[in-house]
């Protein structure tokens, strides 16, 4: 069971805190629980409520409106947004979908996600649902990773459902014998994953021969995996704040490696990190900066 503040629901709805306690005290929208020392929260049944109220306020409904419905009729209109929009606005169902992604990781829903997948990659293919639906709902994730207010195993359900469509993604791209050589590869103790298998899917689809390592890969086997492939590029990806926090010292020892290949690091950014200014060293803050790269 989820315990987030008014800040953590302002970041995962979109919706503004001061709105929020304006629905709170005007419409009674939502009731904020309250811990033995009287500390204010709200739990997962609160958080998936407040993602659908932003959704029909976001589509039209007045605040008014939606705060005298009775729970069948909530959920009736929160299902016609769905019909109506189905066949008429895919950027509209990637909203939707978005907030109900949410929804099946809380409940660990596997059916609904493959649907709202499926669905998404029927209206809008395969690229344009990893780029604009699953990358911005890890976002939130990440979101709920980092405040420690997702359970590990709501993490790596929905990870592994992901994870699942991006290989099968990548298994239906041609195998290219020529072109730029990439190593991609996690270091030592990080293991997530998704970002780098769009890499790998972006990379290939180019026509960029791709030496796949995986996560956790030693620094060793870094540097006899360049002796070996004698890549243009190696592609990495920081993630884990334990991992974040020594990436400076990580990139430096890379580059010892070989100093003619060219070492790509998509990690959020630090002081250590924008102190690092070197010119086989490029920083990714999108696949749309490995895009440009390529």
């Amino acid at each position: 069971m989820g315990a987030y503040s008014i800040k953590d629901l302002e970041q995962l709805s979109g919706i503004k805190a001061h709105t929020i306690r304006i629905w709170e005290q005007r419409y009674n929208i939502i009731e904020p629980k309250r811990t033995s020392t009287n500390i204010r929260y709200y739990d997962d049944d609160q958080l998936k409520y407040l993602l659908n109220v932003a959704l029909l306020s976001r589509h039209g409904l007045k605040i008014s409106f939606i705060s005298k419905m009775d729970d069948g009729i909530f959920q009736k209109e929160v299902e016609k947004l769905y019909e109506q929009t189905l066949l008429r606005d895919p950027d509209v169902i990637l909203d939707l979908d978005a907030n109900d992604l949410m929804v099946s990781m809380i409940d660990m829903n596997a059916e609904k996600f493959h649907r709202i997948y499926e669905n998404s990659v029927r209206n809008n293919g395969f690229e344009k649902t990893i780029t604009d639906l699953i990358y911005p709902f890890l976002e939130k994730v990440g979101i709920l990773w980092s405040l420690d207010q997702i359970n590990p195993a709501h993490e790596h359900f929905i990870s592994c459902l992901i994870r699942q469509k991006i290989i099968a993604g990548i298994d239906h791209l041609p195998n290219p014998l020529d072109g730029k050589k990439f190593i991609l590869f996690l270091p030592e103790g990080e293991f997530h994953e998704i970002g780098l298998l769009m890499a790998n899917y972006l990379l290939k689809k180019k026509g960029c021969v791709v030496y796949y390592m995986g996560q956790n890969l030693p620094d060793r086997d870094v540097e006899r995996c360049i002796e070996t492939v004698k890549p243009d590029s190696v592609l990495t990806f920081f993630v884990d704040p334990v991992v974040v926090s020594n990436a400076a010292h990580s990139i430096k020892k890379f580059q010892s490696y070989d100093a003619n290949v060219k070492i790509l690091v998509a990690v959020r950014k630090t002081p250590e990190i924008e102190a690092i200014n070197s010119d086989n060293v490029h920083f990714l803050h999108g696949m749309k900066d490995l895009d440009n790269y390529v």
